[in-house]
């Protein structure tokens, strides 16, 4: 009775249909439970995709994606920053939880999630799932400052659930430029430390960065290459599928595409009409063809749930900077770009396919978030969410599968690369609680907002606050925008609504002082 009556609370909590892999067919025999691939891109824009209004740019397999799905056009990362955005996928947990996660870690950091933390790899595994991580980690190795690159990298991926690792240690501009499989440096096996300082080519480096290169090998470095990258994610995770035969899998696929730089195979250079940048959109289009044609390979496509989405907003380096020449609008109409707290900066693509449970050709203006993974991941494979588990993750599994006619997040906490700028969403209030972007406004990488009045003009964007690349004499201490009316972010409304400024400041202070923030 007690099990029966635990059952019927769980289905009225609204995730009966998340247990589908629970239920009983006419034979009685247990119905296998679903698969779930995540695909996470890196600095795609809200605007670099067909589905959403690209132009310049083709992605026939993404927007067949989304076709056969349901497409959000109110989702968001929980930071405008590649590695915190990334502590919130797995982890559930606003980065603001953690003091230093504002910005990206690089080849010294240790891992940065507590391996004591509850993880979308440990969820999953714990349920019975084969789970790998494939493609750009960004969380730091290990529990030494600096990561010793000669040593078992542990603790890592596997320490926090997934069975096998493959990638990109760090982030693709940046050393040590090798591959890591497991707890190992690939290729690493039998040499001695090495440290040796390059430029970077033009040929291999069209935006002719200036980079260290520190690796743990001559053969080690020598087994990545960069138009190669792409293709070597992408087998490592097909040939991880065409494997899973005995248990539903769980794959997260973190791809280097498009974070600059900017270097397609050869198969794809100048195929878009934005230069390289929209040229490493197409082979990130490939990468899910790819990824796609595995799961009708083993017949998986009809049990599995995909979902592709983005790290973060578009990032307006000199790159982004030609595509945005040509008239490919990274953002779509949003003010802002990657590391800002406008709308540019974290608002990104969320498609979701699930065949059977997910309307195909629908679109949704739920306001969800990729924190919200662990509590939805949850959902559906039966897991109640214990105390200090995914705190801030909501289940937005009703908003996937149905038309909730209520809001199932009540308010959002974004982090942008500023810890001045920490930025809350409630409805369709959006307060920043400081002047200007709160992103990177330096002169090394693209400027662009308040990086001076020439990307101003580039960008040909307008804000209230704003004159020729400067904020205005005068401009309020905040900001506060009504994005039902105003996504674009025009016009600073903190001065005209004090009122709801208080009370949006008020709340943030309550939500960044309470232990959990999600049901």
């Amino acid at each position: 009775m007690m099990k029966r009556r635990q059952f019927l609370r769980t289905v009225g909590a609204g995730v009966g249909l998340a247990l589908a892999g629970r239920c009983f067919s006419a034979d009685s025999k247990p119905a296998r439970k679903p698969n779930i691939v995540l695909i996470n891109a890196d600095d795609l824009g809200f605007g670099d995709l067909g589905c959403y209004g690209a132009t310049k740019v083709k992605t026939p397999n993404i927007d067949r994606l989304a076709k056969q799905g349901r497409m959000f056009t109110d989702a968001h990362s929980a930071s405008a920053v590649c590695t915190p955005s990334r502590y919130a996928l797995l982890t559930g947990r606003y980065p603001f939880r953690n003091k230093d996660m504002w910005g990206p870690v690089m080849l010294r950091s240790p891992l940065v999630i507590d391996t004591e933390q509850f993880t979308l790899g440990k969820l999953m595994k714990e349920a019975g799932y084969s789970t790998a991580c494939i493609g750009k980690w960004h969380l730091g190795f290990g529990d030494k400052n600096p990561v010793d690159w000669n040593k078992p990298l542990k603790p890592g991926p596997l320490e926090l659930g997934f069975d096998y690792y493959f990638g990109v240690p760090v982030v693709n501009s940046h050393p040590p430029f090798v591959y890591v499989e497991n707890h190992s440096v690939v290729g690493l096996a039998g040499e001695d430390p090495m440290v040796y300082r390059a430029k970077a080519s033009t040929k291999a480096y069209p935006e002719k960065m200036g980079l260290d290169w520190i690796g743990g090998g001559k053969a080690a470095h020598a087994l990545y290459e960069d138009e190669k990258v792409g293709a070597t994610l992408t087998g490592k995770a097909v040939k991880w599928i065409k494997t899973q035969k005995d248990k539903p899998f769980f794959l997260y696929l973190a791809t280097t595409n498009i974070h600059h730089p900017f270097t397609p195979a050869p198969r794809f250079k100048g195929t878009s009409q934005c230069g390289r940048y929209g040229d490493f959109i197409h082979e990130l289009d490939w990468i899910v063809a790819q990824v796609l044609a595995a799961l009708d390979e083993i017949k998986a496509a009809d049990n599995t749930l995909v979902i592709f989405t983005s790290d973060n907003g578009g990032m307006l380096n000199q790159g982004g900077q030609a595509a945005w020449k040509s008239g490919h609008r990274l953002n779509s109409d949003l003010l802002g770009f990657k590391f800002d707290a406008w709308e540019g900066g974290h608002r990104v693509p969320f498609i979701a396919r699930w065949p059977g449970k997910i309307p195909p050709g629908t679109t949704s203006s739920q306001l969800i978030c990729n924190v919200d993974m662990l509590a939805t991941f949850a959902a559906i494979v039966g897991r109640k969410l214990k105390d200090g588990e995914g705190p801030d993750s909501f289940n937005v599994l009703p908003a996937l599968t149905g038309t909730p006619k209520e809001a199932i997040r009540d308010h959002l906490v974004i982090c942008p690369r500023s810890r001045n700028h920490i930025t809350l969403r409630r409805g369709k209030w959006l307060y920043i609680t400081a002047r200007g972007n709160g992103g990177f406004t330096g002169r090394r990488i693209g400027q662009h907002a308040l990086g001076g009045p020439a990307a101003h003009k580039l960008t040909h964007h307008v804000n209230s606050d704003i004159e020729n690349g400067k904020i205005k004499t005068g401009a309020p201490p905040a900001q506060l925008y009504d994005l039902e009316t105003d996504r674009s972010q025009t016009k600073n409304l903190y001065s005209e609504k004090p009122e709801i400024g208080k009370q949006m400041k008020a709340l943030l202070a309550k939500y960044q002082t309470t232990k959990r923030t999600a049901p």
